[in-house]
């Protein structure tokens, strides 16, 4: 058991449960043996460190209920490394896994993995043997190499320096883009995605809102137009405040939230399970999510000029790979597509330029491109993707 003396007394250590709002998994881990260590559940990695610092907290070990490539992930134990937190025990619940997932967990420092449905015996030996013998492990630890090539000071520079060029050169525009949107629908001018970067790091990823918030209230009032049959009997076993659409729906969750001002919706076009009224799946041609100021910034990449801002802080790059939603990021762990990573996340790159206007490009073919580009990647190589990329826009064919 490891403790602490406070005033004469002993205070057992504190395992932090990040993440565990079902009531199942917070059963299973209270229902263990974890030799005295006491279970302490925090919402989320912001409130674990705040209270960690504030509170001076005997933390021993952190079990986190989240997918490696989210926020409770990668994310939550590279910003643990940044601020500095004391070095412990990092694990993580999931549902999806796969062995390349797993060695891009144990490479970022994540002591072990649990895939639900979970083995009572299996979870109180590993985390109790890493607690145990942590000191020791971490003495022994080699240091690897890093395989993410540094962005390099010239490249930065120009990042830096255009981005900020760009936004003082077009603050007109986005003020009148800004304003439009607020004026046309209720909502957040702004929303962000979150997306996977480079070495799988996780960002906040920014652009003008071209759609309803509130579109699933608004679907309703179009149930004549419905382009699917959907049996009244499959209406009533859906949960009324769920709303997914069809690329979300296989998974039971959105895969493709987008968040502003407390508001969340989903990325992807297309079906809704409407709210309110039974909960019918509705699919039209003219989605009525998409207001007349967003189909305008859509079809002229307006809503992309944000970026420019991760570009600033240093999220993103003017040219590299394009940053990826989560659910996306997390089928491209394989040897063949997961150099990708290594490179630079960026508003242009070598797929956009280099099939542009020459036919239609398999998804292959992209990922081929992208780690092309994480192999040759230089400043000098840049500058021509940038050259090339003025050219690219003219072409009909759109990225």
């Amino acid at each position: 058991m490891v403790e602490k003396q406070i005033n004469g007394s002993v205070e057992p250590g504190i395992i932090a449960m990040v993440g565990f709002e079902n009531y199942t998994e917070r059963t299973f881990f209270e229902s263990c043996n974890f030799e005295g260590l006491r279970l302490v559940y925090f919402d989320n990695g912001l409130k674990l460190s705040q209270a960690w610092t504030e509170q001076h907290l005997k933390i021993v070990a952190i079990i986190s209920n989240s997918e490696i490539l989210s926020n409770g992930g990668l994310t939550l134990i590279e910003t643990l490394k940044n601020i500095q937190m004391p070095s412990v025990p990092f694990f993580l619940v999931v549902k999806y896994f796969n062995p390349n997932l797993r060695i891009l967990a144990l490479t970022a420092g994540i002591s072990d993995v649990f895939r639900l449905p979970m083995q009572t015996e299996r979870v109180e030996k590993r985390i109790t043997f890493f607690v145990k013998n942590w000191d020791a492990l971490t003495k022994s630890l080699s240091i690897r190499p890093n395989v993410i090539r540094p962005i390099g000071l010239a490249k930065r520079a120009f990042d830096i320096f255009f981005a900020s060029s760009a936004l003082i050169i077009l603050f007109p525009l986005l003020l009148i883009v800004a304003l439009a949107i607020w004026m046309e629908s209720k909502g957040p001018v702004f929303y962000y995605s979150l997306r996977a970067g480079t070495g799988f790091k996780v960002f906040k990823f920014y652009k003008f809102r071209s759609m309803y918030v509130d579109a699933d209230k608004k679907v309703k009032d179009l149930i004549h137009l419905n382009q699917y049959d959907i049996d009244k009997k499959e209406q009533k076993t859906t949960t009324p405040d769920s709303v997914l659409c069809q690329d979300c729906l296989p998974a039971g969750k959105c895969q493709y939230p987008l968040y502003g001002d407390g508001v969340q919706w989903c990325e992807k076009d297309g079906g809704y399970f409407a709210t309110n009224s039974g909960s019918a799946f509705f699919k039209i041609a003219n989605d009525p999510r998409i207001t007349r100021v967003g189909n305008f910034i859509r079809n002229t990449s307006i809503d992309e000029l944000p970026q420019l801002w991760n570009v600033i802080k240093g999220d993103m790059s003017i040219v590299g790979n394009r940053p990826l939603p989560i659910y996306e990021a997390e089928k491209l762990t394989t040897d063949r597509y997961v150099l990708r990573f290594a490179a630079p996340a960026g508003i242009t790159g070598l797929w956009q330029v280099e099939k542009r206007g020459k036919g239609e490009m398999s998804e292959e073919e992209r990922l081929l491109l992208d780690n092309e580009y994480a192999k040759n990647q230089s400043f000098t190589n840049d500058i021509k993707l940038i050259l090339k990329t003025i050219p690219a826009l003219f072409q009909k064919e759109s990225v």
